[in-house]
């Protein structure tokens, strides 16, 4: 009898804005802004081998009650421009960006990312979102014009319109010939037509073919609609599954949608976000990691977390005391603007009702049943026990590895590298130096052309 082969981890590395993971406050903490925090943060995931370095992006800044809060004055500058700047100050990481595809526009969202795989000699990745509501819309010219169930179909148009745009220059255009003058094979190089729902637009794309020909494909979405978009066009797909059970049930879910569109369960990748609380033995990363979560969770913050599923103005309760008699409020006016996580909570009295059920169980305050109730996986631990955890998630399908988001920047990521990487490459599930030029290499995935013709010729 064979043993089934291990696994080879994935690990990248999330810069986090301001928001409930991070602890800005804290004296150890940096800048969120100034390019150094960022250089420090890549350049320390690039010396522990890691995959890719990931940006999230809002587009604008959320409300509560009409008011900006501590946790929602994040500044970010442009992503491209830091994942550009970044290329500069590391060889092999690659560079994720969220990037909307619903105040985009297809050429110069494709311009974008095929200059940034360009500059970066193959490392660039796209993670494509939509944008929900029409508050973040008001920043743009036709704000809050699309209806929601039309998001994942623009989306899809979308993300095919930036695949012709790519695919227009085949990567053997250019003879750049000294002698005859002549610099195009042919001038028809980068020539597009697309007619479709979204999108009527023709002419020639400017950038020649990249490295990596496309960007890597990311995608977040965890509805029906959001896993059948992966399975048939992204690289990899984000979970937000905490439990190893909840993270093998989405694994097999979304593998077995790969065979109708022709895939193998290795060309996607499932990639869960993590935090993790490291200390010399596990007793004191659990500490630490009441510590962090206590730091996360203020009671301010505690009070805004429970207005998403409230609706309410709760400014008036006591963080460290019993839940609201009063039942959410379940209008579609919210008192959150602009937040992903209201939709979480699709039910909000059934919400409330467990909520107060696991309060009463655990005599919880509201700050106590926020800070444990967070889906996040997290790992606890020693190096050692750390690495086993991720190892076992990995070994046993939940995950094909995980993105870091540590709680301090932008040095929270040090002792991870230096700690629980060295235990991974020991064990041979974690690679001990970079195998190729690209992004594409890190995650095992082939050429966009490589995997067309695997398709013709099956």
């Amino acid at each position: 009898m064979t043993s089934k082969p291990l696994k080879q981890i994935h690990l990248a590395a999330h810069f986090p804005g301001v928001s409930n993971t991070t602890v800005w406050s804290d004296p150890n903490a940096g800048s969120h802004i100034e390019f150094s925090s960022f250089a420090h943060f890549a350049q320390t995931a690039e010396r522990a081998k890691f995959d890719f370095l990931f940006l999230a992006e809002g587009l604008r800044l959320r409300e509560q009650g009409g008011k900006i809060y501590d946790l929602d004055v994040v500044g970010r500058p442009d992503t491209f421009t830091v994942l550009a700047a970044l290329a500069a100050v590391t060889e092999h990481l690659g560079l994720t960006g969220t990037i909307n595809s619903t105040f985009n526009e297809p050429y110069e969202v494709a311009r974008q990312f095929a200059s940034l795989d360009h500059l970066s000699g193959g490392r660039s990745a796209w993670n494509v979102v939509t944008s929900w509501d029409a508050f973040t819309g008001e920043n743009f010219r036709r704000g809050g014009f699309l209806a929601q169930e039309e998001r994942y179909s623009r989306a899809k148009e979308f993300l095919a319109t930036t695949s012709e745009l790519f695919d227009s220059w085949q990567g053997d255009e250019i003879i750049a010939d000294q002698t005859t003058g002549f610099f195009l094979r042919d001038a028809k190089a980068g020539s597009f037509v697309h007619t479709g729902q979204h999108f009527h637009i023709h002419g020639q794309f400017n950038v020649p073919r990249s490295p990596q020909g496309r960007p890597v494909i990311f995608q977040a979405g965890d509805s029906d609609e959001g896993r059948e978009f992966a399975a048939s066009s992204a690289d990899a797909i984000f979970s937000r599954y905490a439990t190893l059970e909840g993270g093998q049930a989405f694994y097999t879910d979304v593998k077995n949608r790969l065979a109708k569109y022709g895939r193998r369960r290795d060309q996607l990748l499932i990639l869960p976000a993590a935090s993790f609380a490291l200390a010399d033995t596990d007793a004191e990363a659990e500490e630490l990691a009441r510590e962090v979560r206590r730091q996360q969770v203020s009671g301010a913050t505690a009070i805004k977390h429970l207005e998403f599923v409230w609706n309410r103005d709760l400014s008036a309760y006591d963080p460290e005391g019993p839940l609201p008699d009063i039942d959410p409020d379940v209008s579609d006016n919210h008192i959150s603007k602009g937040r992903a996580q209201v939709r979480m909570y699709r039910d909000p009295l059934a919400t409330a009702r467990e909520w107060r059920e696991l309060a009463e169980a655990n005599n919880w305050s509201i700050r106590d049943l926020i800070i444990n109730t967070g889906n996040r996986q997290n790992f606890i631990g020693s190096p050692a026990t750390i690495a086993k955890t991720i190892n076992d998630y990995v070994q046993a399908d939940a995950s094909d590895g995980f993105i870091l988001a540590p709680h301090i920047t932008p040095t929270g990521l040090d002792d991870f590298a230096d700690k629980v990487v060295p235990l991974l490459q020991e064990q041979g599930v974690f690679r001990t130096d970079y195998e190729g030029p690209t992004l594409r290499h890190h995650l095992g995935l082939a050429h966009p052309d490589e995997a067309s013709d695997e398709r013709a010729a099956s």
